[in-house]
């Protein structure tokens, strides 16, 4: 690794105008000084482009993308990693905040990891509401702001597929190959960083920083917010992917300890649809726990 590696920092914006200079800021106000930062607006239908061509008038040399239509996180992404120069990436959503010190710890984490071959650090987050008001941790943490259980680091592929092993995406550095080696995120998902972990983890070991790096704002029409709402759309379509996501993974495992792991998160993604009325969605698990259960039998 260089002394002082380029590390681009990718923010999305869409309807993030109340929130969105405050994550642009948190980029250019690092402790770390190497930063390229590539901003894209997804059509949004607030005033998000005019708040960031106004903020730019000071900062003109920053590349700013402006979707003529909405194309999705995935493929707005994607649109702006192929312009992304740094050795190490951050993807970071315009309602969100890096803490000062985010990128230096993140590069401490690969500097002083004990693993080789990892792509991926990452750390803790503080959730906070839209006003900015402090919620909770992500992982839980005692008086000093340390997480209480221990994170799963090195392989967690199997603790992915059974939903042991919980990751915070929002707080990650990654490794730019890594994203070369993948074809960046998926665009025929809903949602991206369950499917980038599982796919990542089969190549690359993952470590963890144990301090809070970022500020997760929670909003109320947030993606995670409608993971349960019966009847809708972005509900289902959320929940699809998940489907998709864990067909893909049955094409990427091995071992039969791989395919007893992904039954129990079939299992759960069962439930989810139950819960949302999705029975549609819940026939396809029901086969493609038939499927795992068959491919299990020949192990």
């Amino acid at each position: 690794m260089h002394n002082k590696p380029l590390v681009t920092v990718i923010c999305l914006c869409y309807n993030h105008a109340d929130f969105v200079i405050e994550a642009l800021e948190s980029v250019l106000n690092q402790t770390y000084s190497n930063v390229e930062l590539l901003i894209a607006d997804d059509f949004s239908t607030d005033t998000s482009v005019k708040v960031i061509k106004n903020w730019l008038k000071e900062h003109p040399k920053i590349p700013f993308l402006v979707n003529k239509e909405n194309l999705g996180n995935t493929k707005t992404f994607n649109k702006c990693l192929k312009l992304a120069k740094g050795e190490y990436i951050i993807d970071l959503a315009a309602d969100d905040v890096l803490k000062i010190d985010c990128i230096a710890n993140q590069l401490e984490g690969f500097k002083k990891t004990a693993y080789e071959n990892v792509g991926l650090i990452y750390g803790n987050a503080e959730l906070i509401s839209e006003n900015g008001n402090f919620i909770n941790d992500y992982f839980k943490t005692d008086t000093n702001r340390k997480r209480l259980q221990s994170q799963p680091t090195g392989d967690i592929y199997i603790g992915l597929l059974n939903g042991n092993n919980n990751l915070c995406s929002i707080s990650s550095l990654v490794k730019k190959a890594v994203f070369d080696s993948l074809n960046g995120y998926d665009e025929n998902l809903a949602y991206e960083d369950y499917d980038f972990w599982i796919r990542a983890s089969t190549i690359y070991n993952f470590d963890y920083v144990d301090k809070i790096l970022v500020q997760k704002r929670v909003l109320k029409d947030s993606m995670y917010t409608l993971l349960t709402q019966k009847n809708n759309k972005k509900t289902r379509r959320f929940n699809y992917s998940t489907y998709l996501i864990l067909q893909k993974a049955f094409k990427l495992n091995r071992t039969k300890e791989e395919f007893v792991a992904m039954l129990k998160r079939i299992h759960f993604e069962m439930t989810v649809a139950y819960k949302t009325r999705d029975f549609h969605l819940l026939m396809k698990y029901i086969f493609l726990e038939l499927k795992v259960r068959s491919t299990i039998l020949y192990k």
